[in-house]
């Protein structure tokens, strides 16, 4: 010890003191055997135990445990990092339930001040106190914290001839209303407060998230393929139904073995489709997984196909990989609805004159008006009069310039004027009402937003102002079917 303690540069203090200041691999040489690995020192039930608990972490369950021993000197601050639902908390929770160590785990996205971080954290501390030996003089203690120095005034009463002690903080880094210096000053209470031990449990490990070097890490990295379907493995999802529970008791087990066969393949289709670019974390993935489970077996259930014919359901069901409704989270319900069920109901429900008028205004703001009389002179006209006189039939040579689509350009403005003729010229029978009513109807468009004015002042009857049409081609295009009136032959492209 004096050797290593030279070389360190820590010679001529004790061990106690400088146990926090040694490099965590060094420590582990204390305690482990030469050639061992780390946390072989620690009973094989425990870690058979905890991995059995939470899987595919075992490299992570080693450090913690290994750090958190009680035959070990602990680090006065642990910082555990990684993404979400990658196992921290639940690490943390069961490696603290194994070792019986007094320890207090604070949420600390729960909190929202400083002040309601310091003071919850203060009465989880009495209440673990409370529940190790029914003492209630530590009850007795002041618990109103208003800055981190009261904080640590009232934690040193608290555990002043306490042994070992834990404090973990879940989540600090989400916390609402954090100043700048808390952080810092919890990493550094080990220094003032004996026998406690801190941990940080953070979603991301940020440069210089402490101002202060030497402090140990335990990263979690997010779970690979191979681990995700291992996890999901672990707890599959049966096919149940009336024809399966029909079959005498003799064939359940076979038929639980199928359905722990088919959710092996299905969990690994989901993953290979959907869960490799979109699911976060193991959490999400099993969400996609339970919403597409049951109608992808819905043709097992009917009786259609076997539950080891995977390829057959693979192909029957390949739209439920294809569609992403499953990784859209949503309070309504998400009806599935034969083919061409709504193809004869009109998408769009209008009253009858305001979806003319409607149509008319989308003519008026896409056409041009040198066009109007050509598309909408209810005269049979098949002759129009040259500029140099005679008459001449419609030319139908190319143009040498290629001219963009109205539609690409946007609605344009029109006046009222304009929309009133195109409107009578489209109606199929004479409008029984008058200018008043048209207005009215009008002004209910405008209300709708379908609508909008585009300049001049603001009274809608002032003839200077000008509107357009607020929707697109495929609304129209379902207004225009519900009347039965075909757009397209009124449209100059």
């Amino acid at each position: 010890m004096e050797e290593l303690l030279a070389r360190y540069g820590l010679l001529g203090g004790s061990i106690s003191v400088f146990r926090n200041e040694i490099p965590a691999f060094v420590r582990m040489n204390f305690v482990s055997k030469p050639g061992s690995s780390m946390g072989s020192f620690l009973p094989k039930e425990f870690l058979l135990s905890l991995n059995n608990q939470i899987p595919c972490r075992e490299a992570q369950i080693r450090q913690v445990a290994a750090l958190l021993n009680h035959n070990s000197p602990s680090p006065l601050i642990l910082v555990i990092y990684g993404g979400e639902a990658t196992g921290k908390s639940l690490t943390i929770k069961a490696i603290l339930e194994a070792i019986q160590t007094p320890s207090t785990t604070v949420q600390s996205q729960e909190c929202i001040t400083t002040r309601h971080l310091l003071e919850r954290t203060l009465a989880g501390v009495k209440d673990a106190l409370k529940r190790q030996d029914g003492d209630t003089e530590a009850n007795d203690v002041d618990g109103r914290c208003e800055s981190i120095s009261a904080f640590v005034v009232e934690l040193q009463r608290v555990l002043q001839g306490r042994g070992k002690h834990i404090l973990v903080f879940d989540g600090v880094d989400h916390q609402r209303e954090v100043a700048p210096t808390l952080l810092p000053a919890i990493a550094r209470l080990g220094e003032t407060i004996p026998h406690l031990i801190t941990i940080l449990v953070v979603g991301s490990l940020q440069a210089h998230l402490l101002h202060r070097a030497g402090v140990p890490h335990v990263h979690y990295p997010p779970y690979t393929r191979a681990e995700s379907l291992s996890i999901l493995s672990k707890y599959p999802l049966f096919i149940h139904g009336p024809a399966i529970s029909s079959q005498p008791d003799s064939s359940r087990p076979a038929a639980n073995e199928d359905s722990v066969w088919l959710w092996g393949r299905f969990t690994a289709a989901v993953w290979d489709s959907l869960g490799q670019s979109v699911a976060r974390d193991v959490v999400s993935f099993r969400e996609v997984c339970s919403r597409l489970w049951k109608p992808f077996i819905q043709p097992v259930l009917d009786g259609h196909y076997g539950a080891r014919e995977f390829s057959k359901l693979m192909v029957k069901n390949r739209g439920l990989f294809q569609s992403e409704l499953a990784l859209v989270d949503s309070i309504v319900p998400i009806k599935a609805t034969a083919p061409n069920a709504n193809a004869t109901k009109p998408p769009y429900n209008l009253p009858y004159y305001p979806s003319y008028l409607l149509i008319g205004s989308y003519l008026a703001s896409y056409n041009h008006p040198k066009y109007d009389i050509t598309l909408f002179s209810k005269s049979s006209l098949s002759k129009r009069r040259k500029r140099g006189g005679g008459t001449a039939l419609t030319s139908h040579r190319v143009s040498k310039h290629r001219r963009v689509s109205r539609k690409l350009l946007g609605p344009q403005p029109f006046p009222l004027e304009r929309l009133f003729a195109i409107f009578h010229a489209i109606l199929p029978h004479t409008y029984p009402g008058g200018a008043a009513e048209i207005m009215c109807q009008l002004a209910t468009l405008a209300g709708l937003r379908l609508m909008i004015k585009s300049g001049g002042t603001g009274d809608i009857l002032e003839g200077a102002t000008k509107w357009k049409v607020n929707v697109g081609w495929d609304f129209i295009r379902g207004v225009a079917s519900g009347v039965g009136f075909d757009i397209e032959n009124y449209l100059h492209e």
